[in-house]
């Protein structure tokens, strides 16, 4: 499985991606990524870090699908009012805006989209809510992923969704491989949940 990993991950930054949009294409930590990275390079076994514990998920049978993507959208909008009304679905790019784009016409909410950190040049500030999709001031949002694998995507997520006026509600996601219940005092609700045994 790794030497697979390597692989796309090497055809992946030779496309140009940054290590970020390494983690989104194949649903692993940034850690992991930055680890295949250095697998792909020839460097000595003395400097390279430890491999990171994560899991990668492939969820392209549903992804492939536009059946299935309605589907499982069907199930995170279900999730998502469970305790009140959405204003606004935000998708966190790239992954979870299919979803979001979905949930909103299910929800009858406006969309919007958020760019993470992982995805930006500069990576010392902090993601962005487009300004191409709906304004989330002093609306109800829920936020949407496909996979949160440390859950830095979605503090950030959160953050600017509160900086910019908007009350975040919940996050769904697909896959939560973190195994948690809540951030910043927001419900997580994934369909999903691996915990690691042992």
């Amino acid at each position: 499985m790794n030497s697979i990993l390597i692989e796309k991950a090497t055809e992946l930054k030779n496309k140009g991606l940054t290590t970020g949009e390494i983690a989104d294409e194949l649903n692993i930590s940034k850690d992991t990524a930055q680890w295949l990275s250095m697998q792909m390079t020839n460097v000595s076994k003395t400097k390279q870090k430890q491999k990171p514990d994560d899991f990668a998920i492939n969820w392209r049978t549903i992804g492939s699908s536009s059946a299935r993507m309605q589907f499982i959208s069907s199930a995170l909008a279900d999730l998502a009012i469970e305790d009140t009304d959405i204003d606004v679905v935000v998708g966190i790019s790239v992954s979870g805006v299919p979803f979001a784009t979905i949930m909103a016409e299910l929800l009858d909410a406006e969309l919007s989209v958020f760019h993470p950190i992982k995805h930006m040049k500069n990576e010392s500030a902090q993601g962005a809510i487009s300004n191409n999709f709906a304004n989330i001031k002093n609306k109800n949002v829920v936020i949407v992923d496909d996979v949160i694998t440390s859950g830095n995507t979605v503090i950030d997520a959160i953050k600017v969704c509160k900086t910019q006026g908007a009350k975040p509600v919940a996050v769904t996601v697909l896959v939560d491989k973190k195994g948690i219940n809540e951030i910043n005092n927001v419900p997580i609700k994934s369909l999903i949940k691996i915990n690691k045994v042992g």
